[in-house]
């Protein structure tokens, strides 16, 4: 019921979808940028619906804490927390091993403030488990979400961002523009 409201949401805001998820996609990780606006959240949940595909997305635990947290477990939400010491990518690729039906929508920018490195955990987690990365486009100026075909990483981290990840990317407008100037340049932070 909930998915036919955002399925009629997503049809009265006027956003497009340029490209799809295969439905039959069993286990990927949906990359997904620019998140720089709260409304990045209320757009996926109504492209999800649109697509009808089951992705779940791993959030800051704080978000899951307090009154709110039951709705963004509701809406398909993990919480992760976000330390040193937590192997945060071992703990997720090992989620795939026992959910063979999981699709996982990651922010690389992993904040909406403006980084200049993305986290590249979404990387990690789909070379060590074997998976696909598709990547997802928010342009909000056109109202589109772009989605492009699913690549799997080849293990060589910098050949891959310059030459798949960061040309999707350039043809998103929004302000990662400062974190696709690094990893153009080399300039990598593999944390």
């Amino acid at each position: 019921m909930i998915n036919l409201l955002f399925r009629l949401c997503y049809k009265i805001i006027g956003w497009k979808l340029v490209g799809n998820l295969d439905p039959n996609t069993k286990q990927s990780i949906l990359a997904v940028c620019p998140h720089n606006r709260t409304a990045d959240f209320t757009i996926g949940l109504f492209v999800r619906a649109a697509m009808k595909i089951n992705v779940r997305y791993l959030g800051k635990a704080e978000l899951f804490n307090g009154p709110f947290g039951f709705f963004f477990r509701a809406m398909g939400g993990t919480p992760v927390v976000r330390t040193a010491n937590n192997n945060m990518v071992d703990n997720i690729v090992e989620t795939f091993k026992t959910n063979p039906d999981l699709n996982i929508a990651i922010a690389p920018e992993g904040t909406r403030r403006q980084v200049s490195k993305i986290r590249t955990g979404f990387y990690f987690i789909a070379l060590k488990a074997n998976l696909s990365i598709i990547m997802v486009g928010f342009d909000f100026p056109r109202k589109t979400v772009f989605v492009a075909d699913p690549f799997k990483p080849s293990g060589d981290f910098e050949k891959d961002m310059q030459e798949i990840f960061v040309p999707f990317f350039r043809t998103i407008q929004g302000p990662q523009k400062e974190w696709m100037d690094n990893y153009e340049k080399g300039i990598f932070d593999k944390k």
